[in-house]
């Protein structure tokens, strides 16, 4: 049995009863560390957590190499471990597929997820989101301008936009970074940037932060440590601008 057990977003203590019952049952434990990050806890922290010994995997080991994990599924109970939501990546969905393929049993359980958090803390309306997009850290000869793109046609659509910044083993992108580079990719395709924002900073900690308003305005804001996303909001429903007014300083 391969099982998908979501970590949720910020903690140990975001794993459902469910989850944490499996993970402690587990033959195996996997982590899957580069599509997102449980900022306020690290391996070592979950293996002491769940008593187990835990193999980190980047995403070579999931997305090319994946023979491990599914060998040892077919023998016993893995535990696939990932932050937030299981099934919000494509590449989870692709190694569940192989190993159905392959003739082992897989299963999901599921956690809390940034894409459904946002709405929560922003008060935007779930139902008014679009097409979500990532800004990754440019490159050399390398400057996708994709993101603005998407806000822009979703603008046009008057849908948000969930917008993820970039997560490296290194660092992390932060908002001023993305809301630049944003500006920047709105420059080079000439398209309006984006009038109003959302950041949020943190989302699941006892302490997120969250703050709307321009560019210009949220660049000045010290959000602190990451995990850091953005919102671009299409035209605000009456209730939606109440919220924010009242929560993120609008």
């Amino acid at each position: 049995m391969l099982m998908f057990v979501g970590l949720g977003l910020y903690d140990l203590g975001d794993i459902s009863v469910r989850g944490l019952e499996y993970v402690r049952s587990a033959d195996a434990v996997y982590l899957e560390a580069y599509t997102s990050r449980l900022m306020g806890t690290d391996a070592a922290g979950m293996e002491a957590f769940f008593n187990k010994e835990i193999r980190v995997l980047g995403r070579e080991d999931v997305e090319q190499t994946p023979h491990e994990i599914i060998e040892r599924a077919a023998r016993g109970r893995v535990a696939f471990l990932t932050g937030g939501d299981p099934m919000i990546s494509t590449t989870h969905a692709d190694l569940r597929m192989r190993a159905a393929a392959a003739g082992v049993a897989t299963s999901i359980i599921h956690a809390s997820s940034i894409s459904s958090a946002v709405s929560g803390l922003s008060g935007l309306q779930n139902y008014r989101f679009g097409k979500s997009c990532s800004i990754p850290f440019p490159a050399k000869g390398w400057f996708p301008t994709a993101p603005v793109e998407t806000i822009a046609a979703n603008l046009d659509r008057d849908l948000h936009t969930l917008v993820y910044l970039d997560i490296q083993e290194s660092r992390c992108m932060s908002i001023r970074e993305a809301i630049d580079i944003l500006e920047e990719m709105a420059g080079m395709r000439g398209i309006e940037p984006p009038a109003l924002y959302v950041g949020i900073a943190r989302a699941g900690s006892e302490s997120p932060v969250v703050a709307a308003g321009s560019g210009a305005k949220l660049k000045e804001i010290d959000f602190g440590p990451p995990l850091h996303v953005i919102l671009v909001p299409a035209g605000l429903h009456p209730m939606e601008r109440e919220y924010l007014e009242i929560f993120a300083g609008l």
